[in-house]
């Protein structure tokens, strides 16, 4: 295979007659495939049902503190449930609120109360601030930015590097605009590029100047426990390292049991200083006497431990890494000789992100939805949905079949070969 950039433009056109053909013939089979979203498949849901056989009717159904788990009571969550996110969290039992299923609900929520009230160290309620920015490491999760979008919050991009955010700008922007509040991170295998960020991005967060008294470092650690390597990624403890800058005021760390055990049915929790969550308990309690605290302890008698996540973890791998694997190999063979785009190979995480020729990106999703497979939208992973350089696509392995993700890669990487061959014939024109 030649370069593309390296081909003449007799030999491109050949190409492109080539990649019609076979285009054309791809849209003939008819075929309904999805790869937008980072859903674990029902064989991975499968690996969690006995979880419902572990409370019966017949069960004592209370907590270790002797709280009767069916009735009103602790706001917060149950101990158990509590010491078993500390453990997944590196943070202690009194540092967690436990949620309802959603991780996203709590980061939404802890989103609203700044608005609405601001946090325990803030001035005034954000509300009441003339601008509220926030930085966005880009490409990153576009719930994220839907979030900030929905609240007027101006989202600033910040490049992602193979460590992390570029702290040298994050660390400028936040030192000279106190109206930049928050910054949104998912640390550990980063959604879309599955990226950990280093020991020293770690560090640089919990050591940085902010011009806003009351910054705050949103910590999506969605991905802490979902491996797929026998060489997993280590995350620094952001917590720890605040604490000995005196910053740990401004760590908010999120996590869920969404892609552990229920997609609808986990438990999420949120984890920050006890200075803060007794500042946010007070306006939970407001909204809410607890939530399902059977569901709580079903999970916890069912993982008992960390261990026992980490073994149930074990288990999604082998469903995972073939899949993963499946579409790193597509790439390999059909992508990589001809030197058209980019793409990390995670060890950890749901997705994988790959960089088009700039101008590129909304070319290959849209060739791949005529032909039936439907990726992530580009853009999608910027905010504003605004991808500035039309270059980035974030692939979903995770629900298709091995053999699904096989036809679904045979097609993504024609398209990604089309759509090159038509950017470099145009600027050749």
């Amino acid at each position: 295979m030649i370069p593309y950039q390296k081909m003449t433009k007799e030999e491109l056109l050949k190409e492109q007659a080539v990649l019609q053909s076979a285009y054309k013939e791809f849209q003939g089979r008819g075929l309904k495939l999805d790869m937008s979203r980072g859903k674990p498949a029902p064989n991975q849901l499968d690996l969690s049902m006995g979880m419902l056989d572990v409370l019966t009717s017949q069960d004592v159904l209370a907590c270790e503190d002797g709280l009767d788990a069916r009735n009103y009571g602790l706001l917060d969550g149950i101990p158990e449930a509590k010491e078993l996110y500390a453990e997944i969290l590196e943070v202690s039992p009194d540092e967690v609120i436990i949620g309802g299923n959603s991780s996203l609900n709590m980061m939404y929520d802890t989103i609203v109360r700044a608005m609405q009230f601001g946090f325990v160290d803030s001035p005034r309620p954000w509300k009441d601030e003339k601008t509220v920015k926030c930085l966005c490491p880009v490409p990153g999760y576009d719930r994220h930015f839907a979030i900030s979008e929905l609240f007027g919050i101006e989202m600033i991009n910040v490049p992602m590097t193979p460590a992390g955010p570029d702290m040298d700008l994050v660390e400028k922007l936040a030192a000279e605009d106190e109206s930049i509040k928050f910054i949104w991170c998912v640390p550990m295998y980063s959604n879309p590029q599955g990226i950990t960020y280093s020991d020293e991005t770690v560090a640089r967060f919990a050591s940085m100047k902010t011009a806003a008294p009351d910054f705050k470092i949103i910590w999506d650690n969605a991905y802490c426990v979902h491996h797929l390597t026998d060489t997993p990624d280590r995350l620094m403890n952001l917590m720890d390292a605040c604490k000995k800058q005196g910053t740990e005021d401004r760590v908010f760390i999120f996590a869920s049991m969404s892609k552990i055990s229920f997609p609808g049915a986990g438990i999420a929790a949120m984890a920050a200083t006890k200075h803060n969550l007794d500042f946010v308990k007070q306006q939970m309690s407001i909204q809410t006497i607890g939530f399902d605290k059977i569901k709580q302890l079903r999970h916890v008698k069912y993982f008992k431990n960390i261990d026992g996540v980490k073994a149930h973890m074990q288990k999604h791998r082998e469903i995972l890494e073939p899949k993963f694997n499946a579409v790193l190999k597509k790439l390999d063979e059909e992508i990589k000789p001809l030197e058209i785009a980019e793409w990390h190979a995670p060890n950890g995480g749901y997705f994988i992100s790959l960089d088009t020729m700039d101008g590129c990106a909304k070319r290959v999703v849209g060739l791949c939805k005529e032909a039936g497979a439907v990726m992530t939208g580009a853009g999608a992973t910027y905010p504003y949905g605004k991808d500035p350089q039309d270059r980035n696509i974030r692939i979903a392995p995770t629900y298709p079949s091995v053999s699904e993700l096989d036809q679904a890669m045979e097609l993504f990487c024609l398209c990604v070969r089309l759509a090159s061959v038509e950017k470099l014939l145009s600027e050749m024109n």
